[in-house]
């Protein structure tokens, strides 16, 4: 494994050198600490909204929380942090949540560590990148694993009359299938930045 992300930082050092564009600077401490910050909000505020709707009407009100509350709650912690928080996967339930090339790789990444055996409290992707508009963003991304309360509307076992409900959202749903402990899906937290 060594030789290979040397020989992939060596053939990135070499076009760096190449290259007639400045090398971008690396994410400060404080755009990381305030991402994770802004993704554990949004992750306590889901989760304690996701156990009550389950609490009070079982998978069905589960699923309205994902629903209405998810896009709402990730637009609060948003405006309050300062930075865009949102959740992302490979396999999608919501088709807004695609990915983009960046994240795409990041969980491509966050897979391949996990299959090796890393632990995903040590996972995390920050990078400061050039937007196609010419600016530069700080992005960050931390892994989300299937958890057991999850499994009910995201396993291996999805109720059939559940399947049907959420099908009737989610058409195009591809977010069934999962074990726990695999990778469900990615905090994403991007913010515009100023270059010196």
């Amino acid at each position: 494994m060594w030789q290979r992300c040397i020989g992939i930082l060596l053939v990135g050092g070499l076009l760096a050198a190449c290259s007639t564009e400045p090398r971008m600077p690396e994410p400060s401490f404080d755009d990381i600490d305030a991402a994770g910050k802004a993704a554990r909000e949004m992750q306590a505020a889901l989760k304690d909204e996701l156990m009550a709707a389950m609490q009070a009407g079982g998978p069905e009100a589960a699923i309205a929380v994902c629903s209405e509350r998810a896009p709402a709650i990730a637009r609060q912690v948003s405006d309050q942090s300062g930075y865009e928080v949102s959740r992302t996967a490979l396999r999608t339930r919501n088709d807004a949540n695609a990915p983009d090339a960046w994240e795409a790789e990041g969980l491509e990444i966050f897979e391949a560590a996990l299959a090796s055996g890393a632990s995903p409290s040590v996972m995390e992707r920050s990078e400061i990148v050039r937007t196609e508009e010419g600016g530069a963003e700080f992005r960050w991304m931390k892994p989300i694993l299937m958890d057991e309360p999850c499994t009910v509307c995201h396993g291996t076992q999805v109720n059939e009359g559940l399947q049907a409900s959420i099908a009737s959202l989610y058409p195009d749903d591809e977010a069934t299938g999962f074990e726990v402990g695999q990778l469900r899906g990615a905090f994403s937290v991007r913010k515009v930045v100023e270059l010196e």
